[in-house]
């Protein structure tokens, strides 16, 4: 039920303020607006403000279906419009007019994400601390000779200065962008109380990042922040249990392999498969002061070749936390520059998918769009508002693509009446927007396959 509603109110909300920013700009050029409709198909609500403004007689409708919304506008090409009111048709407004009503859109979805990642930066939000947890062997990290427990001071990439990384979340953002970007990341790391660096290079740009999927942290091995080796709640039943590990159990090694911090131990575990069958491994722990041996057999969790180890305990610590929140000027900024990363970086993803050198698997569509809603809201208000930022900025940008059918459509013709003076053709039009059309049914059948491919395993 929170997924569905957390979806709804996302959906509403943003679709809401991209009409409106249409809206807003409309009236303000003088054009008459006849409806504003969050939503398609049944009309389950609508209204007429008692205070209209001049010259506007606007019905506001929320229709039953949540996929979009649209502003109508009087137009001499959608019916015929009588000569008292042809000044407020949209189509004899000036050239910049109509370009302004339809960029206004795109331009308040990416103007709302910067007041919601501001927001945030202004409420502030519990994050790990950026100390690195033991890297996954053969990966990027191991490679450069990280070990685990380094706490990540600065870091920089692309030519750019260095700048303070604040916690883990903070470190991945740059290690994602960098990896994406196929630059390499220089990390300054934090030596002792006395304010010491050591830097250590990341060459990220050997990484295939085709797909930008769960498995890009493990390709660079920074996967968690770190957390002791210590086992929490444990399963009746489980293999755990049945080995006689108790909660608050540190594990010291496992297999005769040294243990450095709980994500180390997860991948161990899941590691103690052979043949399809579970391996029996004896586990040094420390409990209450003393050092004892467990033998423990995992049980099998998934088929085939991804069969893994489970023990059914939890395994782990939370790590340790800082709160980052920022001052009214630097919080309004950083909101800027967040939005703007994250639209270059969604701008780089669609071109490397148009060229092939990036997956179309990376095409998410409104069903991984609503699990995450729900995952987000029930992780807490600050994690909504970062979700609801990020599809604020990808409608802001999807919107300004060059397709016929899209705001950016609408735009690259106004960009030809500007440079040769004269309109795109009816025709031409029609052809277009079948094209425009043809070509986003594509885009929402990939994005609806993997959204499938992706929730059904």
């Amino acid at each position: 039920m929170l997924t569905v509603v957390a979806f709804i109110v996302a959906l509403g909300l943003l679709i809401a303020i991209h009409e409106y920013g249409h809206y807003r700009v409309a009236v303000a050029c003088g054009v008459k607006v006849l409806r504003f409709s969050v939503g398609f198909g049944k009309t389950l609500y609508s209204w007429k403000p008692r205070r209209p403004r001049p010259g506007q007689d606007t019905e506001f409708i929320i229709g039953a279906f949540p996929l979009g919304g649209y502003v109508k506008m009087l137009d001499e090409r959608e019916g015929p419009v009588d000569a008292s009111e042809r000044h407020r048709a949209f189509n004899t407004q000036p050239l910049k007019a109509r370009a302004a009503i339809v960029a206004a859109g795109p331009l308040a979805n990416l103007l709302l994400a910067i007041l919601l990642y501001a927001a945030v930066n202004w409420i502030g939000m519990q994050e790990p601390v950026a100390i690195l947890g033991t890297p996954v062997a053969g990966s990027v990290a191991a490679d450069a000779g990280l070990k685990g427990g380094e706490r990540v001071a600065n870091a920089a990439f692309g030519g750019e200065a260095a700048r303070p990384v604040r916690s883990f979340e903070d470190l991945r953002w740059m290690l994602t962008r960098a990896a994406l970007d196929g630059k390499d990341l220089r990390l300054e790391l934090a030596e002792g109380q006395g304010g010491a660096t050591r830097a250590v290079l990341l060459p990220l740009s050997r990484i295939d990042t085709r797909d930008a999927d769960a498995q890009l942290m493990r390709k660079v091995g920074i996967v968690a922040p770190w957390s002791a080796p210590v086992l929490g709640e444990v399963m009746p039943d489980g293999a755990a249990a049945r080995a006689g590990l108790r909660q608050g159990d540190v594990v010291l090694s496992l297999a005769g392999q040294t243990v450095g911090d709980a994500q180390q131990l997860r991948d161990l575990i899941r590691a103690q498969v052979k043949d399809g069958r579970p391996v029996t491994s004896t586990w040094d722990i420390e409990r209450q002061g003393q050092r004892l041996q467990v033998a423990v057999t995992p049980d099998l969790a998934g088929e085939g070749a991804a069969r893994a180890g489970r023990i059914a305990a939890y395994v782990g610590v939370p790590p340790a936390m800082t709160t980052v929140r920022h001052g009214p000027v630097e919080g309004l900024w950083n909101g800027i520059v967040r939005t703007w990363e994250v639209s270059d970086l969604t701008l780089r993803m669609i071109g490397r998918m148009v060229i092939g050198e990036a997956s179309i698997r990376n095409l998410s569509g409104p069903l991984t769009i609503a699990d995450y809603a729900g995952k987000s809201a029930s992780m807490g208000f600050t994690q909504y508002l970062l979700f609801l930022a990020l599809i604020s900025v990808s409608l802001g940008v999807l919107n300004l693509l060059p397709l016929p059918v899209l705001d950016g459509g609408h735009l690259m013709y106004y960009l030809w009446e500007a440079v040769t003076g004269r309109s795109i053709s009816d025709a031409w039009m029609e052809r277009l927007q079948r094209g425009g059309v043809a070509v986003l049914l594509v885009m929402m059948s990939i994005a609806l396959f993997n959204d499938f491919a992706r929730l059904l395993g």
